[in-house]
């Protein structure tokens, strides 16, 4: 990447915040200094953040944050940019970073012992006796997964509470959760341990650092993201599997369609020529 491209960093922090709302403010201008534009969550729980904006201007960005000691070790998930990822700059105080609804959660003591990319390679090359337990939404999932996942279909993640009594049989297995850059992992998996499952892991830094490490391997197809680009290859390859199908056609593909026909709407994976026929109740997806 040189300096005129741009660049999207996605991160977080699970970090004690006492006062969300001047955190809010101080950031917000850190932010316009760097001509950001995404979303920050702040939450007394900690950061979730995705930004987009030049190479360069990302760059001062990152050693901006690093001066500060709740940034300083940060994994940053970096991708190429499109330059018109987001249309605006969100900074926003939330009850929670990631919404599960359970209540505080000792995340530092309690979240699964990691496995690398490295590691979860490893494991498939050995034909380990493990499944993955994606912790996506479910239209997440449908545009790209894993080898040997499963999925509990979440329409939203605080609906992992309620989905556990279908989980049952995984709690005598070997789990590695994963998720998208590793954040709904770290509080979910404090969530399974506490429900009883013994022999639970998570992916290190999420899926987006496997696809970096290990493109076109065990995760097959692409990996949705919630901003303009919708999904994203992570790394590009030849020969990319798509994994995505048409809700209505059942064709190969992965573009991404609001499906106005439910309330709340929904996001449905829709062909060109299912656009054309149902293209009444659909609306392409736009991130802010």
């Amino acid at each position: 990447m040189n300096e005129d491209e741009y660049k999207i960093i996605l991160f977080y922090k699970f970090t004690p915040i006492a006062r969300p709302e001047k955190f809010r403010d101080q950031h917000r201008q850190i932010c316009q200094a760097f001509n950001l534009k995404g979303r920050m969550l702040i939450a007394r729980e900690g950061v979730n953040a995705t930004f987009e904006a030049k190479t360069s201007e990302i760059d001062g960005y990152i050693k901006r944050l690093r001066r500060h000691k709740i940034f300083k070790d940060v994994v940053f998930k970096e991708s190429a940019g499109i330059g018109q990822a987001f249309t605006k700059l969100i900074v926003r105080v939330r009850p929670e970073v990631v919404t599960l609804g359970v209540g505080e959660l000792d995340i530092e003591k309690e979240t699964a012992k990691a496995v690398t990319a490295d590691e979860l390679e490893k494991m498939y090359a050995d034909n380990a006796d493990f499944v993955v337990l994606d912790l996506r939404n479910d239209f997440e999932v449908q545009a790209g997964r894993f080898e040997n996942t499963v999925n509990p279909k979440l329409k939203y993640f605080r609906d992992l509470p309620g989905k556990l009594p279908e989980l049952e049989h995984l709690k005598q297995k070997k789990v590695v959760a994963v998720c998208t850059g590793g954040i709904r992992c770290e509080k979910a998996t404090v969530l399974l341990k506490k429900a009883g499952f013994i022999d639970i892991y998570q992916l290190k830094d999420g899926i987006h650092t496997y696809m970096q490490k290990y493109p076109g391997k065990n995760f097959k197809g692409s990996l949705f993201v919630f901003d303009n680009r919708m999904v994203t290859p992570v790394v590009a390859t030849k020969n990319r599997e798509i994994t995505g199908a048409c809700a209505f056609c059942r064709v190969a593909c992965e573009e991404f369609y609001n499906d106005d026909s439910t309330r709340p709407s929904t996001k449905t994976i829709c062909c060109g020529d299912c656009v054309i026929k149902h293209g009444a109740k659909l609306r392409k997806c736009v991130a802010v």
